[in-house]
């Protein structure tokens, strides 16, 4: 064993420090998340004669395109997030998601007509944007290698609780004191980020040494050694990168063989999360469940399927670490595949108008299934996996491109599933779910490597094709200390 494996095995000190900065960062997506679930509660207040919002009931194609405005609020606000994380860094970044967070339900809470809640949706899109593309890049930047994905998977956990806790407020109290009580998360996300670190290799690359010295010893536990060992290495990895041009454009994802295909790993992946079905099947969850003979009400529906969601979530928690990312997508998929084709045997089935009353149980085990495997891994692998195969130059600009990828494909999912259905009917449609989940599945197969446990740096030269070329003594002292804490199986 060297020296330096000496001195970061027995420590691998900060974890802890490194858990709180990815729960406080986290806070700001599960905001959103609180917001995605306003809808469903609400909706049916507001288009009822007793709406809390202007004088007349809304029309359900203003609350589809509230829904929508979401997504319009994310796709506009994208390609800035690379240019302002990259001036300002991610810390700062980090704290001006605070503004149209707040903002957001600040314009709910005070809103007398219908473009009021435009608006407010509007900002809650870009500030739902801005938080799925800072905290991958951040958590993986102040992460060991180790806990790296862990950590990761804390995103789409903290967006589920998120919806759950919508739909639970949402049905238990009223419309203004949903939005009073939904500004408390912001507002503590801010006041909580303001004194977490800048990350390292941003700091490094910015020539501010001295703040990147001090970021090290809060996120390594003031552990000295461990820093100067980081330090060496991020000043290294600085230095290679200091030969490209400090612009960085569209081209330049097609700059290298292994940026070529990290961004083709990570196009594929959104597209996949996107087109697997996740919104129509939260979309129709009420619908479904009153097909299986279900007597209980669309929110409680609703809330029994977003809790389900977080136990998957928590499952992807525990395994991300153990599985791997490539294995967890890869059952992932396999079980989503075969749970839209069960679905739409039942829908199918049932339109011939074949007795299946003693098969009503299936859609509910069917979607149950289907929201712990979605969770479990096509939920959140998408971004661990997309944060770790680029090279840290050109991290922040692909996860943009990345991210205004995945917000169009959904907005166009949620704007064209009801068109879809009129059209091959929703049997059809989870059929045709099902074959997507397919082709994601082989695509994860043979194009996506397993990036467990390997420091950043190795999955890019491996993604190139020389490995050789990477620092040994840093890459081997790496994955000596994650196979002793795999073998010793430990959690955060």
């Amino acid at each position: 064993m060297t020296t330096a494996t000496k001195k970061l095995s027995p420590g691998e000190p900060g974890k802890l420090k490194q858990l709180s900065a990815a729960i406080i960062v986290n806070i700001a997506v599960l905001t959103y998340g609180m917001n995605l679930g306003w809808s469903s509660p609400t909706s049916p207040t507001l288009m009822s004669n007793n709406t809390p919002v202007g004088s007349t009931p809304m029309s359900s194609d203003e609350i589809s395109w509230l829904n929508g405005t979401l997504c319009l609020g994310a796709l506009s606000a994208l390609p800035l997030c690379s240019k302002l994380s990259e001036k300002f860094g991610r810390k700062k970044f980090g704290c001006l998601i605070a503004i149209p967070l707040i903002s957001c339900w600040f314009i709910k809470l005070i809103a007398f007509n219908y473009y009021c809640l435009l608006i407010s949706q509007y900002l809650g899109g870009i500030g739902g944007a801005m938080s799925f593309f800072l905290i991958p890049i951040y958590v993986s930047e102040i992460s060991a290698d180790s806990i790296r994905g862990q950590l990761g998977t804390f995103l789409v956990f903290a967006v589920n609780i998120g919806i759950v806790l919508g739909y639970t407020i949402g049905a238990n109290l009223s419309y203004r004191l949903f939005a009073a009580f939904s500004m408390i998360p912001p507002i503590t996300f801010f006041f909580g980020f303001i004194f977490m670190p800048e990350t390292p290799i941003y700091l490094v690359r910015n020539n501010r040494i001295a703040d990147a010295t001090r970021s090290l010893m809060w996120l390594k536990n003031n552990d000295t050694s461990t820093v100067e060992h980081e330090l060496q290495h991020l000043n290294k990895l600085a230095n290679e990168n200091s030969d490209k041009k400090s612009k960085i454009g569209f081209k330049d994802l097609f700059r290298d063989r292994g940026t070529t295909k990290g961004f083709i790993i990570a196009l594929g992946l959104m597209i996949g999360q996107q087109l697997c079905g996740i919104s129509a099947i939260a979309m129709y969850t009420s619908e479904i469940f009153k097909l299986a003979g279900s007597s209980m009400s669309p929110n409680s529906s609703a809330i029994i399927f977003g809790s389900i969601q977080v136990i998957g979530s928590f499952l992807s928690t525990i395994m991300m670490e153990k599985a791997g990312r490539r294995s967890l997508i890869l059952v992932s998929c396999f079980g989503m595949a075969l749970c839209h084709f069960i679905l739409g045997a039942f829908l199918s089935l049932m339109t011939i108008g074949y007795e299946v009353d003693s098969f009503s149980w299936i859609p509910i085990v069917a979607m149950s299934f289907y929201a712990v495997t979605y969770c479990l891994g096509m939920g959140p692998a998408p971004f661990v996996v997309a944060s770790e195969v680029f090279a840290s130059d050109i991290s922040s600009f692909a996860n943009s491109v990345s991210m205004i990828t995945l917000w169009l494909f959904a907005f166009l999912t949620i704007k064209f599933f009801p068109i879809v259905i009129s059209a091959i009917g929703m049997a059809g449609c989870f059929y045709l779910f099902s074959l997507f989940c397919t082709f994601t599945f082989f695509f994860t197969f043979f194009i996506v490597p397993e990036t467990k446990g390997k420091p950043i740096e190795l999955i890019f030269a491996e993604l190139n094709g020389c490995p050789d070329k990477l620092d040994r003594g840093y890459t081997h002292t790496c994955l000596e200390i994650n196979d002793r804490k795999n073998s010793k199986s430990s959690n955060v």
